[in-house]
């Protein structure tokens, strides 16, 4: 599967590429993405990081918005939030959205 690695950082706006989607088990009772030829199984934190993956939310608004709903401090958010979405970016299930122009 060729993907477009990408380094994130605070300004990125990383989301699922087109390949991979990001849905509820019914069977298992777990969140999965499913990509081809692939499943992984993230746990509840990180899924709460993957619903706010749309291209449009920075990381910065992610870590702002969790840092809020969890009543913690922002530096430890930043620190965890962004080595997750960097390990999911370099197993090929993130990606970074692009500009669309007109």
């Amino acid at each position: 599967m060729a993907s477009r690695n990408i380094s994130v950082s605070e300004t990125s706006r990383p989301r699922l590429p087109r390949h991979a989607k990001l849905k509820f088990d019914e069977t298992r009772q777990v969140w999965v993405i499913l990509a081809p030829e692939r499943v992984l199984a993230p746990d509840e934190i990180a899924v709460e990081v993957l619903k706010l993956c749309d291209g449009v939310r920075s990381v910065s608004d992610m870590i702002d918005m969790l840092a809020t709903k969890y009543a913690a401090p922002r530096e430890a958010i930043s620190s965890d939030v962004i080595a997750m979405l960097q390990d999911l970016a370099d197993k090929g299930f993130l990606t970074e959205a692009r500009e669309n122009a007109p």
